[in-house]
């Protein structure tokens, strides 16, 4: 093959670099990782020989086999990791542009809420659930990717569905009802509202907090309206110069506070009904640092 047919074919895998971090990422939680195995499906595809890669007549499809394997890989060895982690564990956040809410399905599958979700799932399901009901891969391309025959992964398929159904959150609102409830919810929390609390957040909202055993940040859910609004309302006495911004990061619109003494926290909430749901509260500084520029996501 000439030096320009290989130029070409390597360039193939740029092109569709979104898309495997994509997958990557949705399959892992976390970006860093997400990073990691794309690159070795990269290391991979630039190792092979350019006759053989020649003869790949799918690319998307193969470089999705790779990554998805690689992943696979990452991702049984990062379950066992993280039934070690302090507290709760929640995703890594990305920044993204307000054009990824524009795509429902996408934003929907890489916000905080719905990752939480996908961790409940086994390896192999988490990865079919992805590659099926985000990607719409074909059950065939998704039996060749996981090692499974075509029937069991249609079975696993629907096992995969039924359990994220039942723990999905609802999140079918638009974009100026998401931010008009996000500004009430921190217009309450940093005048420390009571009233304004109760008015905004749901009876049985939950709140979930990542500290990783680094930040400040409790290690058990909370839930209910009372006890998250004692934990909450005490921010404006102990706050020290909070820096707060409204940001648009996995596909939706959450809260970036950076204090001088607590340090840095990213919110995501849940609304429902026009209530607050469920907060996420990422404070692991291990996991905030891809919020100083997008990050391009793709399906």
């Amino acid at each position: 093959m000439s030096r320009s047919g290989t130029t070409d074919s390597l360039d193939l895998f740029v092109t569709h670099r979104s898309l495997l971090f994509t997958v990557a990422y949705e399959m892992l939680g976390s970006a860093a990782d997400a990073e990691d195995v794309v690159q070795e499906a990269w290391l991979r595809w630039a190792g092979l020989d350019p006759e053989v890669r020649a003869q790949v007549r799918e690319p998307r499809s193969y470089f999705v086999r790779i990554v998805t394997r690689q992943a696979l890989n990452r991702l049984r060895t990062l379950s066992r990791r993280r039934e070690e982690y302090v507290g709760e564990w929640l995703p890594e956040p990305l920044l993204t542009v307000p054009d990824v809410a524009e795509d429902v399905e996408l934003a929907e599958s890489v916000s905080i809420a719905m990752l939480t979700v996908l961790e409940s799932l086994a390896p192999v399901e988490r990865a079919v659930f992805v590659l099926r009901e985000v990607f719409d891969a074909p059950y065939e391309e998704i039996a060749e990717a996981v090692g499974k025959s075509t029937a069991a992964v249609r079975q696993i398929s629907s096992r995969a569905r039924s359990h994220v159904a039942a723990r999905r959150p609802r999140m079918q609102v638009d974009r100026s009802e998401q931010q008009a409830v996000v500004e009430r919810f921190l217009a309450a929390v940093t005048t420390g509202d009571v009233q304004g609390l109760m008015d905004v957040l749901a009876p049985d909202v939950v709140l979930i907090a990542d500290g990783g055993g680094v930040a400040n940040a409790v290690r058990v859910p909370v839930f209910g309206a009372k006890k998250v609004i004692n934990l909450l309302r005490p921010f404006p006495k102990i706050a020290v110069n909070p820096k707060i911004e409204l940001l648009w990061f996995n596909g939706g619109l959450g809260i970036r506070i950076d204090d001088e003494v607590g340090g840095p926290s990213l919110i995501s909430v849940v609304v429902e009904d026009g209530r607050v749901a469920r907060i996420f509260a990422m404070r692991n500084p291990d996991k905030l640092g891809r919020l100083a520029e997008e990050t391009e996501l793709a399906r």
